[in-house]
C-alpha cells in the first residue's frame, strides 16, 4: 500500500459515494473534499453522469475539480474535453434493435454534452429531476443517419431498468460476440455500455498521465462494480460501506457509509 501522506490526486465516484442516498453532499463530505483541495490534492469527480450533472456536483462543492464523465469516457479539465472515447454508430442500431425494442426500455445515449433518449418513462424522469436537464427525444435511425453523415460517434449508453430486467439485459449484452463494447452496473437499475477495453480504471491512468501523476500518488474511492477498475487502478483504493462486495474485495480501506458521510471519514482517516 502506497504511502497516503504522497497522495497528489483523488478520485471520487458521485452516486452512492460523494452523494448520500438523498443525492445530498452532506456538509460534512463537502468539508472535508475542499480541505483536501487546499492541500492542493486535485479532485477528481469520476462518473456515469453526463457532464452537466457531474457539474451540478462540482458547483456543490464549491471547489474546481476535473470531471471524468460519461463512465470514463469523457475527461473535462478547466473546461475543455482532454480526452474522448467513441463507439461506432452501429452498436446503437443494434442496442435498439435487439435490446431497447426487445424489452421495451428507452435507449439512453451519451454524446459529448448532450443526452437524447427514443422515449421517456419513470427512470428518464428521476434522472432529469437529479441532473436538472432534460434529454433530447429522438428517433434513432434518424439520429444515427445523421451522425453517420457528419462523423459523430456516441461515448456511451445507458440501460435503466428494475434490478431483474437490468440482470437479464446484462447477461444477453455479455454474450454478445464481436460486440465492441462493455458492460458495467453503476446501481443495481443503471447498466452502463462503453467502448471496449475503456473503463473508469483506464480513464484515472489516463488523467494521471496528462498530469504527470504516478498512479501511486493517486487514491479512489467508490462503491459500485463500475467503480472497480478505479479502485484497483489507485495506489490507494477505498470501498464505501455500502459497496458491492466485490469492490470491497479489491479495496486498501473500507470506510463508512455513503448516509454515514463516509467519504468525508475516508478522507479525514486515511489520506
Amino acid at each position: 500500500m502506497q504511502n497516503t501522506g504522497n497522495c497528489k490526486l483523488i478520485c471520487i465516484d458521485i452516486d452512492g459515494t460523494l452523494l448520500n442516498d438523498a443525492k445530498e453532499v452532506l456538509p460534512e463530505v463537502k468539508r472535508a473534499v475542499g480541505e483536501q483541495y487546499k492541500k492542493g490534492r486535485k479532485i477528481a469527480l469520476v462518473s456515469g453522469r453526463m457532464p452537466c450533472g457531474v457539474s451540478l456536483v462540482e458547483k456543490e462543492l464549491g471547489i474546481d475539480c476535473i470531471k471524468i464523465c460519461n463512465a470514463g469516457t469523457y475527461i473535462l479539465m478547466d473546461g475543455e474535453c482532454v480526452k474522448e472515447e467513441v463507439m461506432p454508430v452501429s452498436v446503437m442500431r443494434r442496442l435498439y434493435e435487439e435490446t431497447a425494442v426487445k424489452h421495451q426500455v428507452p435507449l439512453w445515449i451519451f454524446q459529448g454534452l448532450q443526452w437524447y433518449v427514443d422515449r421517456i418513462d419513470s427512470f428518464v424522469e428521476k434522472e432529469m429531476e437529479i441532473i436538472k436537464q432534460a434529454p433530447g427525444v429522438t428517433d434513432i435511425y434518424g439520429l444515427a443517419e445523421s451522425w453517420d453523415k457528419n462523423g459523430i460517434r456516441p461515448n456511451k449508453f445507458l440501460i435503466a431498468a428494475d434490478e431483474e430486467k437490468i440482470s437479464e439485459i446484462q447477461a444477453e449484452l455479455e454474450k454478445w460476440e464481436g460486440r465492441g463494447f462493455d458492460v458495467a452496473r453503476s446501481s443495481e437499475n443503471y447498466l452502463e455500455i462503453f467502448p471496449e477495453n475503456v473503463d473508469k480504471g483506464k480513464a484515472v491512468l489516463s488523467l494521471c498521465d496528462i498530469l504527470n501523476i504516478s498512479s501511486r500518488d493517486m487514491a479512489a474511492i467508490g462503491d459500485q462494480e463500475l467503480d472497480i477498475p478505479m479502485i484497483e487502478a489507485a495506489g490507494i483504493g477505498i470501498a464505501m460501506g455500502n459497496a458491492i462486495p466485490e469492490l470491497k474485495a479489491k479495496a486498501d480501506f473500507v470506510t463508512l457509509t455513503n448516509s454515514e458521510a463516509g467519504t468525508a471519514y475516508a478522507l479525514e482517516h486515511y489520506l
